[in-house]
């Protein structure tokens, strides 16, 4: 099947050319991806028996804590062990577009004229967590690209963040001294999720106070399958810190490598991608359907004028999509 943006090459020449990491390749499927156009479907279907390899980290924490910076020395540290890198940095949407608001990260250019290192700004495009459906396959496609390590780094909203967990393989979660009530920065959701916690800026006044409440809130959390988050402190516009970070993390990999938790986690992503998909082709179906005849909108109309009620609209609008309705 030729590829519609590039009727020269087919789909399997172009999942040739992402496996080979050709980067104008991977560029072009990652504009498909978050298009949600047809021939990413296609394109990622080829990939996918092919993906599996990479290991996903995913970096989150509230804004201003310096996650961008703390990225862009990762993928420093990693490409002078000779592993490549890709990065996804999910960013606000814009109103206006859709697209990321901040783009690709100006910190991050040092390493635009590597080819071991591939970067891309998303946006999160409504989604609540933080993170998109595309984020998912744009991951999916840099592992099928044959990068080492995938760093995604969410947009930074609070607990909403928990959705990067599902996600990403190690979870880093990065606080900051000095943001107000440091213990206020602890959330309940953030504690659950974190298999890592980066105190950076830590040579901020108030850094080993903060240091110690976190440990001593940590005593109270119950391990997981052998695992106490460690806490790793930082510096990252200094590059300190960075080596034990990278540690922390293989420690963690290791020890969950070929743990029942790791498949559990797996099959428990999978499940919840299927459901997001299948959410996806329904709503898309029942628009398309009822965007001909001005269903949407004159039911929407009835429900303002309180002639109608939310519950029997959508119940109405699956009927007339043929998909029946709920009682």
């Amino acid at each position: 099947m030729p590829v519609a943006s590039t009727p020269s090459i087919t789909i399997a020449q172009w999942a040739e050319q992402v496996r080979a990491g050709d980067v104008r390749a991977v560029s072009r499927a990652m504009t498909e991806i978050e298009n949600r156009t047809g021939d990413a479907e296609n394109l990622m279907r080829e990939l996918f028996p092919h993906t599996g390899n990479s290991y996903c980290i995913g970096i989150t924490g509230a804004p201003g804590t310096g996650k961008s910076t703390l990225v862009d020395r990762m993928a420093a540290h990693y490409r002078s062990q000779k592993q490549t890198v890709g990065v996804i940095a999910v960013d606000p949407s814009s109103p206006f577009t859709g697209g990321a608001i901040l783009g690709d990260r100006i910190r991050m250019q040092g390493h635009a004229s590597d080819s071991g290192v591939f970067i891309r700004s998303m946006a999160t495009r409504g989604s609540l967590g933080g993170l998109s459906q595309a984020t998912s396959d744009a991951a999916l496609l840099l592992d099928a690209a044959g990068k080492h390590y995938v760093l995604v780094e969410t947009v930074g909203v609070g607990q909403g963040e928990v959705e990067i967990v599902r996600l990403a393989d190690c979870t880093l979660v990065v606080l900051v001294p000095g943001m107000g009530d440091d213990v206020q920065n602890l959330k309940a959701g953030l504690m659950e999720i974190a298999d890592i916690f980066v105190l950076n800026k830590a040579d901020r006044e108030g850094a080993d106070r903060f240091k110690q409440q976190l440990h001593a809130i940590l005593q109270l959390v119950p391990e997981r399958n052998g695992w106490k988050p460690p806490i790793v402190l930082t510096v990252a516009t200094e590059n300190q810190g960075i080596d034990e970070l990278s540690r922390e993390i293989e420690r963690f990999r290791a020890h969950f490598h070929g743990k029942s938790e790791r498949r559990a986690k797996e099959i428990a992503l999978w499940r919840e991608r299927l459901l997001n998909l299948l959410r996806e082709r329904l709503v898309r179906r029942v628009v398309d359907k009822l965007a001909t005849d001005g269903t949407l909108e004159s039911l929407a109309a009835e429900v303002a004028e309180r002639k109608r009620d939310p519950y029997s609209a959508v119940n109405e609008m699956l009927k007339r999509a043929g998909l029946g309705s709920e009682r």
